[in-house]
């Protein structure tokens, strides 16, 4: 791959020329920031929302979850020597008014997102940036070129975010003026407040809805598409050129903050992220780093101090348990994040149930945790390694980490919740026709969409490197519990390699319970050879790649199925039913890159060509993370060409696992040129 340079590819990546752009590119340019508590604000380089979850202040009540729709947009029109210039630009079923899209000269989605507007003979540039650590946004507002006046009208929502609102009489929202400007609340459920300050400016009631606001996005997934919004009034400036005015959205209470200072805070970060990859890095590993702090957030519990935990996507994902360990090594030890990445296996080791659970999620509501994964309990003792492996910290592996993982293999050894056990062969099983416990989790009601109760393929591969890693780990530190475990391991590799080896396909079987053997060929398989030991012989680990290559393999990671099965689905479109369907039967999973480069360098160590052959696959996500979320990776896309992004416009552990193929692949180039 031909390097990236560095001012270009970041440009194209966060910044969108929109001077005589066609509209549906635009819109489909989606920015995104966020902060610690897991707030965030988010649009289209259009300006004009297109889905229920673009807003410019989306706050965390409950850090980082309890996400609401505050403040949904903030509409301006400029006034310069008698003429009048609308900037915003609104969508109302396939008809746009405004449309300032016609004024705008470039988005730039960095710390903060910039929008230039050109006004005849003047600029306007709008600055959006989020508080660091609190749950407020301040819109900068600078003209150059000219005098002027600016109104904003601010529309708010103050609903859950996954919620849409309508004008009826039970959900009317009312407006107190303040000193500085005015606060909004809902009269019917006045929990949440939204207050909005001018900063200078002169607020002027006006109160007014706009009714079905139309988003497309929710139309294209066949959900409601259209919401009202509210308007208290407008904010009244006077600018002189070169001057610049500030508005401010904040949760609950007025919040202050030094808009250049929390900007060079969090540039110097930024900066520091992508220093932290080596000298070496190129400009798509930088885009990567500076976007995987995006899902690193600040987690509350009641009466005890705040953690950190990690989001699994945006726009509508909270943590996952499996998320969070599966991510844990690409986002913050690829970044030498170490003390952070101590921090977030804290948090969940705290939260390990009696019978040796991980939690699968906290709840988007509370702070109760759900338990019903099989898998993210074996993807903390994966992540605990390759901590140990990257920081040299065997103090938390002894104090914290090795107690966790003992807990977890024995109370899975002995039966946990779930019907999760070990077999007499000493394989792990689990689960039953009614529940999905693994990764591949989609459901319609009670039928599972792709089933695969007791010996799924990746959990035992998950299981029998678990106990490799205690064994290797504790030879040092305790001797007979070292052999305990290295004795375990002895009787579950071959057992493995008899269950699963499928001779006729030189594959492995997916899952395997007293009903079925199921031959599909899934990529759940590649983690017998890319996890940290493998239970099979080096022949089979290359032919599972050499399979997994010919059938799963695309440019945006690895399909979920073989186009060759009756089953499979190529595009993951439609209705909620039809998308879970699709969910994980064909469409492509951008994380699983990751298994699949680690796999392969692998079992094609020291071969010429091997590491260039694996950089230009991994060349296929450098024009992805200018097509959806402007410097993001998308959670996945369809399995057939052109491979369109869907679901998460940013995903954690597509962003991780991309980060971590790449130092991968990086450490393969320097070895070969020592």
């Amino acid at each position: 791959m031909t390097p990236l340079n560095s001012t270009e590819t970041r440009l194209d990546a966060t910044s969108v020329n929109c001077d005589g752009a066609d509209i549906d590119s635009l819109l489909a340019r989606e920015w995104l920031i966020s902060n610690s508590l897991g707030a965030f604000a988010s649009g289209t380089a259009a300006g004009c929302n297109t889905r229920r979850y673009h807003g410019l202040l989306i706050a965390a009540a409950n850090p980082p979850v309890g996400r609401m729709m505050m403040l949904s947009t903030v509409m301006e029109h400029v006034e310069i020597d008698g003429e009048t210039y609308e900037l915003a630009t609104n969508e109302f079923d396939g008809v746009f008014s405004p449309r300032g899209v016609a004024l705008l000269e470039k988005c730039v989605c960095q710390a903060a997102v910039t929008f230039t507007y050109r006004l005849g003979g003047a600029t306007l540039v709008k600055d959006i940036l989020l508080a660091e650590s609190a749950n407020a946004v301040t819109l900068r507002y600078t003209l150059h070129g000219w005098d002027g006046a600016m109104i904003l009208s601010p529309f708010a929502a103050i609903r859950d975010f996954h919620q849409l609102r309508h004008a009826e009489p039970e959900n009317r929202l009312a407006f107190t003026i303040t000193d500085s400007g005015t606060i909004i609340q809902d009269e019917a459920n006045p929990t949440h407040t939204l207050h909005l300050v001018g900063h200078g400016g002169q607020f002027q009631p006006a109160p007014e809805w706009w009714y079905n606001c139309f988003y497309r996005n929710e139309a294209i997934r066949r959900q409601d598409a259209n919401e009202d919004i509210y308007r208290p009034g407008t904010f009244n400036y006077k600018l002189s050129d070169g001057q610049s005015c500030y508005f401010t959205a904040s949760l609950n209470e007025p919040v202050n903050f030094d808009f250049d200072s929390t900007l060079r805070r969090k540039t110097e970060f930024r900066e520091e992220l992508t220093a932290s990859l080596g000298p070496n890095a190129e400009d798509t590993d930088a885009l990567l780093a500076i976007g995987s702090d995006a899902f690193i957030v600040q987690r509350s519990f009641p009466n005890s101090a705040s953690s950190t935990s990690i989001l699994a996507g945006f726009h509508w994902f909270a943590d996952w348990g499996r998320d969070a360990f599966i991510a844990l090594p690409g986002l913050l030890l690829t970044t030498g994040q170490f003390a952070r990445a101590r921090k977030v296996f804290n948090t969940f080791a705290r939260h390990l149930s009696a019978d040796g659970m991980i939690p699968n999620c906290f709840d988007d509501y509370g702070a109760s945790p759900h338990y019903n994964s099989i898998d993210a309990s074996l993807w903390f003792i994966i992540a605990a390694e390759r901590y140990v492996q990257a920081s040299g910290d065997t103090v938390f592996w002894k104090d914290t980490l090795l107690a966790v993982c003992d807990t977890i293999l024995r109370s899975y050894r002995e039966g946990t919740s779930f019907d999760i056990h070990a077999d007499a062969d000493g394989l792990l099983t689990g689960g039953s026709d009614k529940t999905q416990l693994t990764w591949m989790d989609a459901a319609l009601g009670e039928e599972t969409v792709t089933p695969r109760y007791g010996k799924a393929v990746e959990i035992n591969a998950l299981w029998c490197s678990a106990h490799r890693i205690m064994a290797d780990r504790c030879r040092g530190s305790d001797r007979e519990l070292g052999e305990h475990y290295a004795n375990l391991a002895d009787t579950m590799t071959p057992a493995f390699e008899r269950l699963f080896w499928n001779d006729d396909s030189q594959c492995l079987y997916d899952c395997i319970n007293d009903e079925i053997i199921d031959a599909s060929i899934r990529p759940n398989q590649i983690f017998a050879v890319s996890l940290p030991y493998s239970p099979l012989s080096p022949y089979q680990q290359r032919a599972i790649v050499d399979v997994v290559k010919h059938h799963l393999l695309t440019p945006r990671g690895l399909r979920t199925l073989t186009p060759e099965d009756p089953n499979y689905k190529g595009l993951y479109e439609g209705s909620p039913a039809s998308r879970d369907k699709a969910y994980h039967q064909g469409t492509v999973w951008a994380w699983l890159i990751g298994p699949f480069i680690e796999a392969y360098l692998k079992t094609h160590t020291g071969e010429p060509g091997a590491v260039a052959q694996a950089e230009r696959w991994l060349a296929g996500f450098d024009e992805h993370l200018a097509e959806a979320g402007m410097g993001h990776v998308s959670e996945i896309f369809d399995g057939d060409p052109p491979h369109r992004p869907r679901g998460c416009i940013a995903q954690a552990w597509s962003t991780a696992e991309l980060l971590r193929a790449r130092a991968l692949v990086r450490a393969g180039k320097e070895a070969t040129q020592r």
